[in-house]
């Protein structure tokens, strides 16, 4: 693949030596976490396929979107609505932020003690090493976290296409008007960028679209509370993180083909794990490409994850958007109402995370809940104290990981998962 594609990242900017670095080790990550694991769904093989060209054709596919005059527009946020770029013939995709790389780059922006999130989608950048970002039009950042709102001024001064969205971080009237007007600026900036109007007709095609994705995800994760699980947790996960990438109707097509073979594994109790293996749910930060390594030791550690309450899990998909409304103003205010349901930590008082926590646990008939947060991720780390105590009441055993991108503490980690497992077993 590299060498077909050599061109095109060069002519993209790419720094071809690190950017090679960067896929051997993604590429063998890969193999270890994926492609050892046994009995997987048949319908599993497309999405490798999306994984081993996910530098080469789906980059393709975006510049030579580009040249036919479509626009292609970057986020890192689960709260930058797909539904508005699509209606402008736009295409959006996820941006690169889910590995240690070039760290020490992005150090020189930002402190030591920030989360590897933010100080991966700089190192990304800084090391040019991301096609996607290259290859956007607009980069979206958004107000989500302070640390977040202070690393856009850096990366005012080193991306020239930065659009910045505020975001509400109370759920009431003026939360909910304030989303409301900076999703109708960002459907004004879109208009400008990509020449074309925003029209009632293509607003609610655009929505039904991204509605039928997530039906799509919805189905395959009802259905993972079957006793066996009929997916791995990092399988699960994959398709989640696919979801940011890839074409919107071919993703959905590929996700419902993978949902009807899980329901004949379902009736022919087959599943990814033994029948009894102790069932976990992840709840917390996103976990973005190639950032698999919590789910690869819990299922490592002899159990299987069964739901993921992160923005690359339900917490990304779960709402659909209303798609009655005859006018641009009655289905932008539903675009709102939509993204305004999203249970993320950086809004206060946050009760309805808590409650959604402990549905998921009981939908997806999980033994226990592995809380995960990325260190230094302030919202997050804070809102676990309140989820723990929350949890214990309730009787859900919760185990806490506080970790980062790197691999130091994986031996540390499995010891404490393994006696998490085994605690639910006594």
């Amino acid at each position: 693949m590299a060498e077909d594609y050599k061109p095109m990242w060069q002519e993209l900017g790419l720094d071809i030596e690190k950017h090679d670095a960067l896929l051997e080790a993604v590429g063998q990550m890969y193999g270890e976490n994926f492609l050892s694991q046994e009995n997987r769904p048949k319908g599993m093989e497309y999405f490798d396929f999306v994984v081993s060209e996910i530098h080469g054709l789906r980059i393709k596919e975006l510049v030579d979107a580009r040249k036919a005059g479509r626009t292609v527009i970057g986020s890192f946020c689960v709260y930058v609505p797909e539904e508005l770029i699509l209606t402008v013939n736009g295409i959006s995709v996820g941006l690169c932020a889910g590995a240690e790389f070039a760290f020490d780059m992005a150090e020189k922006y930002v402190p030591r003690n920030t989360c590897s999130l933010i100080k991966s989608a700089l190192g990304f950048k800084l090391a040019k090493v991301c096609p996607y970002l290259e290859s956007s039009d607009l980069v979206v950042g958004e107000n989500t976290c302070d640390g977040k709102k202070k690393a856009h001024e850096h990366w005012q001064s080193i991306i020239d296409n930065l659009y910045v969205m505020d975001l509400p971080q109370v759920k009431n009237d003026n939360g909910r008007r304030m989303l409301l007007e900076e999703y109708t600026r960002f459907a004004a900036k879109l208009e400008e960028l990509s020449g074309k109007k925003i029209e009632a007709g293509k607003l609610q095609e655009s929505i039904a679209i991204v509605n039928n994705k997530r039906k799509a995800m919805n189905r395959i994760y009802a259905l993972r509370n079957a006793d066996p699980a009929p997916i791995s947790g990092l399988d699960a996960l994959l398709i989640s993180q696919v979801f940011f990438y890839d074409d919107p109707v071919r993703f959905t097509d590929s996700v419902n083909a993978i949902a009807d073979e899980l329901e004949e594994r379902i009736k022919n109790k087959q599943g990814a794990a033994a029948a009894g293996t102790p069932r976990l749910m992840v709840a917390g930060c996103p976990m973005a490409v190639p950032n698999w390594k919590l789910p690869a030791i819990i299922e490592d550690s002899n159990a299987v994850v069964v739901g993921e309450e992160l923005c690359t899990g339900e917490r990304g998909h779960a709402y659909l958007t209303d798609e009655n409304g005859s006018t641009v103003d009655e289905m932008m205010g539903n675009i709102a109402d939509r993204y305004m349901k999203i249970h993320c930590a950086v809004f206060t008082p946050n009760t309805e995370r808590l409650e959604k926590i402990r549905d998921m646990h009981d939908r997806y008939n999980a033994d226990g809940i592995v809380l995960y947060n990325l260190q230094f991720c302030q919202p997050y780390q804070i809102e676990s104290g309140l989820i723990v105590d929350d949890l214990k009441k309730s009787g859900i055993p919760v185990l806490q990981i506080d970790t980062d991108y790197s691999q130091e503490d994986a031996g540390q980690l499995q010891t404490r998962v393994e006696a998490f497992v085994e605690s639910m077993k006594s």
